[in-house]
Parts: structure tokens; C-alpha cells; sequence
């Protein structure tokens, strides 16, 4: 997954709260009083007695975050008086900027960062508490990292070149599916089309489509040039990118690898045969929504899970028998991406509150934490159905989304949230959703995840310099190919060569080294 500070004392907070509007903020009326936190993973509550004052920077728009039910009964069961900074998406990346300039970061940075590296430049300036030597206090953490042998990798690609950790990653906060290939199972059931299983499955699919809907395109896209990645784990590359070979154990760049010559080639296929839409490098949202959602214009796309329901509701007020469902990948190594458990990060100021920001931080990783930061209170947000599932008591008739929960309670804020719970809304999946999540894990076709490697200065300086070109040639090239003129084994040979010119080898070189590193950390843990 950043706002202005509500400077209010806790007393004066739950005052102004009693004088809120009771249907606006019926969940702050609720007393907030001693309860059965949950499963704190060891970490002693409260983690204070003096009411200390911790900051902590996110990235939200609700400009009363400090006010809410969850950020009252963070205050409640912690002992810490948590005021939030909340910064618009748009501009938090500057103004953590800005503070770490002028030496005023708040107690806990969690967004505003563009990756794990910016962090770690900070940190080796002073910036931020390293938390490899502080694990006796934070035993959520501890169990979760350093204690679990398929996540201690962190303490190796996540480590600043100093050998100390200063990231904070959050741990399961994904679905196991949340994109992939949809098709219209209306029409197919009605010209007695069996979904594809594969990538000729698919292309036939295809090709009866056209025949019987002259006028459409039967697979669209938004995705503009992103397409190329997602589409691209179902060949077992990563476009734009050096992958991990998992059979040869070596990194090589996907861009120059003979299976995006054969992805490029089947969507060349595709387009000169009328089968993917013309302007699936250029289409608009807009214009690719109108597409799905019209009758006979489009059949199969690539996208979100959401769109299942969301485009099957919308077109069932012109075309009542309109389905939308999950198909498999249309690839030939027919895998899907393998969503991570360990994700982003945060940061701890290196000040007098550190450790208790850091407990703080941790108690947001144990599993009560994240019931708070998804759920709320039993009885008071939410009660459990006969499946264990969240039924939100404010939502009676809806499973609320992401963003009704945060502008409600105060939930699911970008930068504070570290975990989810698996039984709250974001794991409660309608018909087609459940159908996709089964799809995949009855087959287990998942592509295994690349591993996440360390560089060292003169390592990313390569990098940095070389491979945002790369990204723009390949992009260039891509679209040539598929819908130029300049296409075929003779332009492939050309590419080569330059993207060799371009640095692709030296790239690769250096993944190659720094795995080797990585596999001697690894063994050696």
C-alpha cells in the first residue's frame, strides 16, 4: 500500500466524538473500554502507561482518521496516543522528502516511499532504526521473518549496504487470485464452445468468436503495453525484466528470450486475423468497459476479479443472460502470477520513541492487529457468520468494499495496515470470485516467484542506467512487431542485437552474481 495531524489530546478526541452527528458517527459513539483484544503473537499490552505520543505518516483521503473507531481503540488497547499524518497519494512521496530533509520525519513513515531502496539511503544516513537488532521486542516479527525459513530472505535483499535490515515489510495481505483472463460464458454456452485449456484451445476459441460475430473483436484489452506483463507469466517471463529460469537456475532477460518471440508472435497472429482488438495497445478504460459490457463486441479480456460481478450487473440491464467468468491462462506454460506474502515496506525513525514505535509496529503484524485494522470489534463492527466470516453490522445488506471500510472505521489505511485478516470483506469472494480462487488452486498453477535480490551500488547504478532504456526500446519494439510491418525472425535477430548494445547481457550478468550471493546467504542461515 498521508494527511495533516488532528492535534488533539486523547480527552478532547473522544469529547468531540460525543458530539458528532449519531448517524455519521455512530461507531465512535461506542464506548471504548477494556476488552478481549485477541491474539497478540506475545507482544504485552498496553505497550505504555504514560500515554506517549507516537507519529505516524500515511497515505489516505479521510481527513478524520484520527477521530475514527479504529484509530480510538488503537489508542485504547496500545496505550499509545497515535496521531496520524495523512497525506494525499498525489503528493506524499515529496513530503516525506521534504521532512527527511529538514530532519522532521514522524516516529513511523508508512508510505511516501517509491521502493525499499529509498529507505535504506535514509537509513544509512541516520534516518531510521535498523531492526535486525531489536527482535526481543518485537516477537510478531521475529516469528514471522526471522524464525520462518521461507521469509528470512528479507534479511539478506531487504538489508542496506551496511549490513543492516530497516524495512518493515507487511505479511499477507493479498489473495492467492486477483487478475487473470475472463470470458463471456453466456456466448460461449450458447454456440456450445468449450473454454480453452491451452493456447491453441484458446486461438480456436477465437477464431469461431469471429465467425460467428463478424464485427467483433473477440479479445480486448486496456492494459495498453502493461498487457506484455501479464500476459507474459503465462510463458514463464516477466516483460521488461531479467526472470528467474527455476529448471536451468539462472536469470536471463525476458525482452531478448525466445518465449516472448513466441508470446509476440501469437499476438501478431491474433491481430492480423482480426482476433484481438486493433487498438488493444491504445484502448481507454472507458471505451474497453463499453466494449465488455455491450452484447456481441467482446468476449475475453485480461483483469481484475472484480470485474465479474461489476460487468455482469452493469450488462444485464441491456443483455439479461450476460456472465462473466475466470478462464485459465492462455499461455503455454499456462501459470498464473503468484501474488506475494511479503510486501512493500515501512520505516521507524532512529529517535527517543523508537522502540516503542517499533512494538507499536509490531502489534500491527500480530494477528489482533490485523483483525483491527480489517474487522474492527466483534459486536461493534462486525460479527462472524456459521463460516467464520465478517458480516460488517453498519453494511446489512452489502459486502462493503476497501474504501467504504477505511471512510467508516478507519480501516484498511495505506501505510498503517501490515496484515490482513483472511476472514474479513477482502476474502469474501462472490460466486465468480470463489470460482476463480478455486480455478486456480485445484490445479496449483501458480508460477513459482522470483527471488528478490540485493544489489550493491555500482551493481544498481548499471541498472538505473541501463534498463529504463531497454524498457522503452522493448516497448517500441514490441508494438512494431505486432503491428508494423517490421516483424519476423529477421526483426527479432535485429532486436537482439540491440537490446545486446543496450546493456541486456550486463544486466542479466549482474542478476546472475547477485543470486550467487543470495544462494550463499541463504544456505548459510
Amino acid at each position: 500500500m498521508k494527511r495533516m495531524i488532528c492535534g488533539l489530546l486523547c480527552a478532547i478526541t473522544i469529547i468531540s466524538m460525543a458530539s458528532c452527528n449519531k448517524q455519521q458517527n455512530a461507531n465512535t459513539q461506542h464506548s471504548i473500554g477494556t476488552s478481549d483484544v485477541g491474539d497478540t503473537g506475545g507482544l504485552k499490552l498496553p505497550l505504555t502507561s504514560k500515554n506517549e505520543t507516537i507519529t505516524w505518516a500515511v497515505s489516505s483521503s479521510i481527513s478524520n482518521l484520527n477521530e475514527l473507531f479504529v484509530h480510538q481503540k488503537l489508542k485504547e488497547i496500545t496505550g499509545v496516543n497515535v496521531q496520524i499524518d495523512a497525506y494525499p497519494t498525489s503528493t506524499i512521496q515529496e513530503k516525506i522528502k521534504v521532512l527527511a530533509a529538514s530532519k522532521k520525519l514522524p516516529d513511523i513513515v508508512g508510505a511516501g516511499f517509491g521502493n525499499n531502496e529509498q529507505i535504506n539511503d535514509l537509513a544509512v544516513q541516520g534516518a531510521f532504526a535498523s531492526v535486525d537488532n531489536k527482535l526481543d521486542i518485537m516477537p510478531n516479527f521475529k516469528s514471522i521473518f526471522a524464525d520462518n525459513p521461507e521469509n528470512k530472505w528479507i534479511f539478506t535483499s531487504y538489508q542496506a549496504n551496511d549490513g543492516h535490515l530497516y524495512v518493515l515489510p507487511s505479511y499477507d495481505i493479498n489473495r492467492d487470485v486477483n487478475h487473470g483472463m475472463l470470458y463471456r460464458k453466456d456466448v460461449f454456452d450458447k454456440h456450445g464452445i468449450t473454454p480453452w485449456t491451452n493456447q491453441e484451445e484458446f486461438y480456436q476459441n477465437l477464431k469461431k468468436l469471429k465467425e460467428l460475430y463478424p464485427a467483433s473483436t473477440p479479445f480486448t484489452s486496456k492494459n495498453q503495453s502493461t498487457l506484455f506483463t501479464h500476459l507474459g507469466t503465462s510463458w514463464g517471463i516477466v516483460a521488461n525484466s531479467p526472470y528467474y529460469d527455476e529448471e536451468e537456475k539462472t536469470w536471463k532477460y525476458s525482452d531478448t528470450d525466445p518465449k516472448m518471440k513466441d508470446m509476440l508472435d501469437f499476438l501478431r497472429k491474433l491481430y492480423t486475423e482480426g482476433l484481438i482488438d486493433p487498438e488493444f495497445l491504445t484502448l481507454t478504460q472507458s471505451a474497453w468497459t463499453s466494449k465488455m459490457t455491450q452484447a456481441d463486441k467482446a468476449f475475453t479480456t485480461f483483469d481484475w476479479i472484480g470485474r465479474l460481478d461489476s460487468f455482469t450487473e452493469e450488462a444485464r440491464k441491456t443483455t439479461p443472460d450476460y456472465d462473466l467468468r475466470y478462464g485459465y491462462p492462455i499461455g503455454p506454460k499456462g501459470t498464473l502470477i503468484t501474488l506475494p506474502k511479503v510486501t512493500g515496506g515501512i520505516a521507524v525513525s532512529n529517535n527517543k520513541n523508537t522502540e516503542l514505535s517499533l512494538q507499536l509496529a509490531d502489534f500491527m503484524l500480530s494477528p489482533a492487529g490485523a483483525k483491527l485494522m480489517t474487522m474492527g470489534e466483534e459486536g461493534v463492527t462486525y460479527s462472524l457468520d456459521e463460516n467464520g466470516k465478517a458480516n460488517y453490522i453498519e453494511y446489512p445488506d452489502k459486502n462493503p468494499n476497501i474504501t467504504d471500510l477505511e471512510q467508516k472505521y478507519g480501516m484498511y489505511v495505506n501505510g498503517m495496515y501490515r496484515r490482513f485478516d483472511r476472514n474479513s470483506n477482502y476474502y469474501i469472494f462472490s460466486e465468480r470470485e470463489q470460482e476463480a480462487q478455486n480455478f486456480a488452486q485445484k490445479d496449483n498453477i501458480f508460477e513459482p516467484a522470483d527471488p528478490i535480490l540485493r544489489f550493491t551500488n555500482e551493481q544498481k547504478e548499471v541498472i538505473n542506467d541501463k534498463m529504463p532504456n531497454l524498457r522503452k526500446a522493448a516497448s517500441e519494439f514490441f508494438s512494431n512487431y505486432i503491428l508494423g510491418s517490421k516483424t519476423g525472425d529477421s526483426a527479432w535477430r535485429e532486436w537482439l542485437t540491440k537490446a545486446e548494445t543496450m546493456g541486456a547481457s550486463e544486466i542479466v550478468n549482474i542478476y546472475n552474481q547477485s543470486q550467487e550471493e543470495y544462494d550463499k546467504e541463504q544456505g548459510g542461515k
